[in-house]
This record gives structure tokens, sequence and C-alpha cells, in this order.
């Protein structure tokens, strides 16, 4: 495989499927996959910081006073913000080149990483929080549509193997190394160093993307739908926000009233869409009448939502129901990371032979996980030892490293390359969105039956009722991939 015009490209060219490497020369074919590589370290960068906070957040919470509402938006902010934006800079990219974005991005998150870092008080570390989720909005489709448009064939399955190797991988190494980190205290600087190493990693993405990541833009993409932006935005907020604080007020008037105003203004955006769909939306509807695209798009958002309950009340659960430290915790993420390592390494050898069978057995084998691990929390109380529970949390790990490489890529296997930066952002928004609905959703099955307390009992308690959560939402992605093809359709190379 290779990519069109690496180096010396204009900075505005129509997309073109790769198709191989081997008639290209040394040097471009190194380039290709120096390219490649920037683009998943990226995309690294982006999944991990939502998760990197998680094992920190007692310190966190300790060291900077924050209560258990800030705490919660150190997360839900990160993904709020990213959820808006995506869509919007996903159009961007189409608009104004893939690559120019992507870097635009880059630049926004490393400069708010430092800003996290540095700052003083909660109030600034959620504002600069939201502010890096802004430039993922900004470089995470970037990622997915330039993968989309450039690879072919076999190839293909093979780039979106390591795509997913990297997302799951990203959400389970985000704990280990804030446990790693906060653990070590850095010249004294406690949790600060798992937003600063940001910065060396964004400066170099910068430097090498803009040397070796290929340009591209829809041919047909002019301007953007201002008007459908704010109405998309304006639809999240009122939807995400009552999930996410309706419990810490008690679920008042107001808090009841944003969701149905919410699913309100979605229906308006969605009309606009419609009338717009010859004058550059901001979403290309016709993508929903293609049930691979649909189904894979719910199924992510119901990934998305996994993600967010389960890691946030897993972290809490080990450190304050089984009394682990931060790094005995990060330990447990690993194992975890291990077992997704091989899951996703299993994904890109098969390279989309078995098209919807993998994930699907994927699905099955983390529901089995999750009810031996539910076994063990309520037989070995605080009793249960890291040892006990590793082969659990690796059999989960791989059964989840089996799904997102092959459901990126079996999702957009139909787009259109004019839509590539459109479909991307609303893939990856139905991820964010989900986590975010995720720990919104934690708020109402573990915090409010911990109430913010300590107690490691009541922690375990909590934690056992949200593996049936768990499980019930792992039944609902395993039936979803029904609209999945059931067998592989692939170009030759």
């Amino acid at each position: 495989m290779s990519f069109p015009a690496l180096g010396d490209e204009p900075q505005h060219t129509t997309s073109s499927p790769v198709r191989t490497i081997s008639g290209r020369s040394p040097m471009a074919a190194r380039g290709a996959w120096i390219a490649l590589m920037v683009l998943l370290v990226a995309e690294l960068m982006d999944i991990l910081d939502q998760s990197v906070v998680l094992t920190a957040l007692p310190v966190i919470q300790e060291s900077t006073g924050a209560g258990p509402a800030a705490v919660r938006w150190l997360t839900v902010g990160y993904s709020l913000a990213v959820a808006v934006g995506l869509i919007t800079g996903g159009r961007l990219g189409d608009i104004h080149g893939r690559r120019r974005v992507l870097l635009i991005g880059t630049l926004v998150f490393t400069l708010s990483s430092l800003l996290c870092g540095t700052a003083t008080s909660p109030g600034i570390l959620i504002a600069a929080r939201g502010l890096q989720g802004a430039g993922v909005a900004l470089m995470l489709p970037q990622v997915l549509a330039t993968l989309h448009v450039t690879f072919d064939g076999h190839n293909r399955s093979k780039a979106f193997g390591l795509y997913g190797a990297v997302l799951p991988l990203a959400n389970v190494l985000g704990p280990v190394l804030g446990g790693a980190l906060t653990e070590a205290d850095l010249f004294g600087l406690s949790w600060r160093p798992i937003f600063l190493i940001n910065v060396p990693i964004g400066l170099a993405v910068i430097v090498l993307g803009r040397r070796f990541i290929p340009e591209s833009t829809a041919p047909k993409a002019d301007r953007l739908d201002l008007n459908g932006m704010l109405l998309s935005a304006l639809a999240i907020v009122l939807i995400i926000f009552p999930l996410t604080e309706g419990h810490a007020h008690h679920w008042p008037l107001w808090c009841l009233a944003m969701l149905p105003a919410g699913l309100l203004v979605l229906g308006v955006f969605v009309r606009h869409q419609q009338r717009r769909q010859d004058h550059s939306p901001l979403l290309a509807l016709p993508l929903f009448r293609c049930g691979q695209f649909s189904g894979g798009l719910s199924v992510q958002l119901v990934l998305g939502l996994l993600c967010g309950l389960f890691f946030m009340t897993w972290t809490l659960y080990l450190q304050r129901g089984l009394g682990m430290s931060p790094l005995m915790a990060a330990t447990a993420f690993a194992l975890l990371a291990l077992g997704e390592l091989a899951g996703a390494t299993v994904a890109m050898k098969t390279a989309g032979r078995f098209a919807r069978r993998l994930p699907q057995t994927g699905i099955l084998l983390a529901l089995a996980s999750i009810a031996a691990h539910g076994i063990q929390a309520s037989n070995y109380q605080a009793h249960l030892s890291l040892l006990a529970m590793t082969v659990p949390a690796a059999l989960l790990g791989f059964g989840l490293g089996m799904v997102g490489g092959p459901l990126a890529d079996m999702s957009l296997a139909k787009v259109p390359h004019e839509n590539a930066g459109s479909a991307s952002g609303l893939f990856n928004t139905a991820m964010h969105l989900g986590m975010a609905l995720g720990t919104a959703l934690s708020a109402l099955v573990f915090f409010s039956a911990t109430d913010g307390s300590p107690d490691s009992a009541v922690n375990r308690a909590a934690f056992t009722g949200v593996l049936w959560w768990i499980g019930a939402i792992l039944a609902t992605m395993w039936a979803l991939m029904f609209f999945l093809p059931a067998h592989a359709s692939r170009k030759a190379d």
C-alpha cells in the first residue's frame, strides 16, 4: 500500500484509494508507514486522555478539593466537548483538508494539556479538559476519514485492525499510565504528569504529521453548515447535561424538561439537514439508508456506553472497594490491556474474513468474563485478590479487543469517499456520546448507591449491581451486530 503524493503534496488533493506498496520505492513505502503510525499515535492520544484520569481521580479529588460533581465533570466534560464537536470536526476536514484540521486540533489539544497540568483549581481543570475535548473533536474524525479514503482491499482491513487495536488499548492503558505516573509522583507533581506527557507527544505528531500525512478533501464540500452545527451541539448538550447532573440535584423540573427539549431540537436538526442535502449539509442523511452503517453506528454507541460505565466504576471498585493502591489498580487495567491487545491481534490477522461472527464471538467471551467476575465479587467480597481476577480481566479484554477494528471496517465499508469526514465524525460521535451517557448512567447505578462514601462494603455492593447493567449492555451489542454483514465482501488488493 502507498500514500498518494507523500511529503510534497499540494494542500488540497482529492482522495484516492491506496492499492499496494510494492510498486513504490522503499523511501515512499517508509513514508506511508510513518504516516500510518502518526495517525495511530494521534488516535491513541485522543482516546487515552478519556481514561487517563480514572486511576488518578481519588488523588485529584484530594489535592484539589473537588466534590463528586466536579469529579464526574472531569470525564463527562471531556466526553461532552468531544461529542458536541465531532460531526463539525469531520465536516471541517472535508472542507479545509483533513491533515490541516488534524494538525490544528493537535495544537489545541497540546496547549490545553499543558493548561491541565498546571491547573490550580477544579474549575480551571474542568475548563481545560473541555478545551482538550474540543481539540480531540478536530483531530479524531481526520484519523478515521484518512484511513477510509487511503486504504483498500486487504490492506484496509489491516489498517482498521491496527485502528481497532489502538482504540481499546488506549481506554485501558490510560488508567495504567494514570496510576503509574500518579504513584511515581515525578518531581513532586503528583497527578499532573498524566497531562504534561501529552505535550512532547503532541509536538511530535505535529512535526511528523506535517511531513508525512497526505492531504485530502471532499471535492463537493465548499462551506460549513453553521445552523446545523449549532442545532446539533444544542441537542447533545440538552440531552447529556440533565443525565449527568440530574441525580446531584434530585431531578428538578428544569432538569426533566431539558430531555424532551433536547429530543425536540434533535428533530429540528434532522429536518434542517433534510432541507440542505443539496447544499453542503453537515450530515449526509443518505448514509442512514445503509443498514450496515446504521447498525454499526448503533453498536458503536452502545460500546461507548459500556466503556463509560465500566471503566469509571471499576477503578473506584478496585481502589475503594478492594483497597488497592493506584499502581495496583493500574496493574489490573494492564491485564485487561494485554487481553485487548491479543484480541485485536486476532482481528487484524483474520483481516475481515469472518465478518460479524468475529466481534460477536468477542462479545460472548466478554459476557462470560463479566459473569465470572460477578461470581468472584460476590463470593470473595473484600478478599478478592488481583491474582484471582487475572483470567476474567484478561478474557474481558480479549473479547473487547475483537470488536473495535472489525466494527469500524464493516460500518464504513460502503461509505462514499466524499462523505468520509461526515461518516467518521458521526461514528466517533457515537462512541463519545456513548461514553458520556455511560458516565452519566454511573450517577444513577453507582454513585446513587455509594453517595460518595469511601466505605469499602458500600462500593463493592454498588459495583456488583453495575455488573448486571454491563451484562445487559453486552447482550444488546451482540444482538445489534446482526445488522452487520455475515460474510466478508472485499475487493482484491
